[in-house]
């Protein structure tokens, strides 16, 4: 799409946004979204607790959408129909390249690690040779662990089957490859959490590779809190109360981590119609990291990855005004605590 055939389109989006808001007086709705992952905790603990709301009180109240990956959640956002949700880096990447900037920004972090490469016991994987001739789930085609997936196999000088290689790459929901895994149809699966720790509790699955070891200090981000740009313009003072709100509970979650996995295995039952195994919970949180830092320089690496995967154009993208930490930083300051950069 060229440059004026989105800006019409975003112009179009905007003008239906503004149309759909509400009265003067009437209370504000802040439509919200996340996925049932524990690498979502802040929006799986604030539906389940009403956290925001009692934050944005008096005049405001949440509705909140829940997703499986990040294009869909994109593609709501570009429709006017959420004003903000947690997300992985790619499709925040690629939703805002596609948008020639113009439709969200990241506010803030919400989750560091929580993602693994794993491979059935029995598929003779044992080094990044042995993958030659296999099939490698990701969760969604350009989605966070699809991009990096792909950017490992690059890195390791393995071609995909569409580029004349022989490894497959396979997008499919998360539960559907905790099936395929076992009736072996696939050979492992690149999955956030839980799903990499159900693949080995459930699936007989063996860890591979843990993707921390793949970043500085084991830091890395895979989901952050982005905002349409236009409920950033006009609702400042309500995002202030939302970010206020998720540094506090992120707070929280760390500071009461058997509260929160209780929280968080109640809301994730209720959301998909399964309460996770105890072990479960306990080895998915041992890979993660609940934070409100975005950790910009990780995503600078995911974009190439993107970019070296098809995903963002023929240009590398200028990514210099992705980011909006202004009010996040406010928010910090008044707390007390340093700045982020």
């Amino acid at each position: 799409m060229n440059k004026s055939a989105v800006g019409f389109a975003m112009a179009v989006i905007n003008l239906l946004a503004a149309a759909s808001l509400p009265a003067q007086n009437a209370p504000l709705i802040v439509r919200a979204g996340h996925f049932p992952n524990l690498t979502h905790s802040q929006g799986v603990i604030g539906q389940a607790t009403g956290w925001f709301e009692k934050a944005l009180a008096p005049g405001a109240r949440v509705e909140w959408k829940i997703f499986n990956a990040g294009p869909s959640a994109i593609e709501a956002l570009y429709a006017g129909a959420i004003d903000l949700t947690y997300i992985g880096p790619n499709p925040a990447i690629n939703g805002y390249v596609r948008s020639q900037g113009e439709a969200l920004r990241i506010v803030a972090g919400a989750t560091s690690g929580g993602a693994a490469l794993v491979v059935r016991a029995d598929s003779g994987i044992q080094k990044p040779q042995d993958f030659h001739g296999k099939r490698i789930a990701s969760p969604q085609l350009g989605n966070t662990q699809d991009v990096a997936l792909r950017g490992w196999l690059n890195a390791h000088q393995l071609r995909l089957r569409e580029k004349g290689g022989d490894v497959q790459v396979i997008p499919i929901a998360n539960p559907d490859q905790l099936t395929l895994f076992l009736k072996k149809e696939i050979d492992g699966a690149w999955a956030p959490e839980p799903w990499a720790s159900r693949l080995i509790r459930e699936a007989g699955g063996r860890l591979f590779l843990d993707e921390r070891d793949l970043w500085p200090n084991g830091q890395f981000v895979t989901t952050h809190l982005i905002v349409s740009t236009r409920f950033l313009k006009q609702h400042r003072d309500v995002l202030k109360k939302w970010l206020k709100a998720h540094v506090e509970l992120t707070e929280w979650i760390n500071q009461n981590l058997p509260e929160a996995k209780r929280i968080l295995n109640q809301e994730i039952k209720r959301e998909t119609g399964k309460a996770l195994p105890p072990e479960v919970l306990d080895d998915s949180f041992s890979r993660l990291q609940v934070t409100f830092d975005p950790i910009r320089s990780s995503l600078l690496t995911s974009a190439r990855w993107a970019f070296e995967a098809g995903f963002l154009g023929r240009e590398r993208p200028d990514l210099s005004g992705i980011y909006d930490l202004a009010i996040l930083n406010e928010v910090l300051t008044e707390k007390g605590a340093k700045p982020l950069p």
